[in-house]
């Protein structure tokens, strides 16, 4: 039987009308923490998204000349290594939750760096450096979970709800924005035959979309912090030690949680 936590208090359950729903997504908008895990999600999943769910083995057969079979096995290792990461990566944010930022900027830099090295290489694309990219493509999905414990932390139980469906839509949008571009570029430079070019154009579209989104992340970090420090500056202390404060636990209905 399904009860809910102890640790919620005394939730509201009153039937809410149109203005309540706006009003709170106004509210959950304009705090700080969730356009950090906006731009979180908007940053991070998109690379791994865009290349598994589409572009992915046209650019290993077509782009880089790879045999069907061997593509396949490519975007396999993406998932799995993808698994692996995951723990990982719940592991540091667990621990470390001052830093999460840090985690979600050096993803980012894993992903453009694997692919500016491939979008870069003379001549054919050999094999293992094509693992290496798919293995730097590794922590965009489960590290684009970070948005979500954002989400979670800065806003108030009967907030994280809207919240996550505010972040959820960044990442996708994102992935939906790459997806297009690169179909777009490699039509207007290949029309009728995808040539490994097009294809290295094509994803240079990525780019701009990391230095937004790594801009943003770090714009609203600060403006996460400061807001935390108006609020209990204790519990900006023991964030950065890695503590969580016993007046505020995770669960707990409140207006402000204190993990940035």
């Amino acid at each position: 039987m399904l009860r809910d936590s102890p640790y919620a208090g005394v939730v509201n359950r009153a039937p809410v009308n149109g203005a309540d729903m706006r009003r709170s997504l106004r509210i959950t908008w304009a705090e700080p923490g969730t356009k950090l895990g906006f731009w979180t999600h908007f940053v991070t999943q998109f690379p791994a998204v865009a290349f598994a769910l589409l572009w992915g083995s046209p650019f290993l057969v077509t782009g880089v000349g790879v045999a069907p079979g061997t593509a396949g096995v490519l975007l396999t290792l993406l998932v799995v290594s993808g698994m692996v990461c995951g723990p990982l990566i719940g592991y540091l944010v667990g621990h470390f939750p001052f830093y999460r930022s840090r985690l979600v900027l050096g993803i980012v830099g894993l992903s453009a760096t694997g692919w500016a090295v491939v979008l870069a290489w003379p001549g054919r694309v050999p094999l293992p450096m094509l693992v290496v990219l798919i293995l730097s493509m590794a922590p965009n999905t489960p590290g684009s979970m970070i948005a979500f414990d954002y989400a979670r932390t800065f806003n108030p139980v009967e907030r994280i709800g809207s919240a996550s469906g505010i972040v959820n839509v960044a990442g996708f949008t994102a992935s939906l924005v790459v997806i297009i571009l690169v179909g777009l570029v490699v039509d207007v430079l290949s029309p009728g035959a995808y040539t490994t070019e097009a294809f290295r154009w094509a994803f240079a579209v990525q780019f701009p979309i990391w230095l937004l989104g790594a801009v943003q992340v770090l714009r609203w970090r600060r403006r996460a912090r400061a807001r935390l420090a108006e609020r209990d500056s204790a519990a900006l202390v023991a964030l950065r030690e890695g503590r969580e404060t016993s007046d505020a636990p995770l669960n707990r209905r409140a207006p402000e949680l204190p993990r940035p």
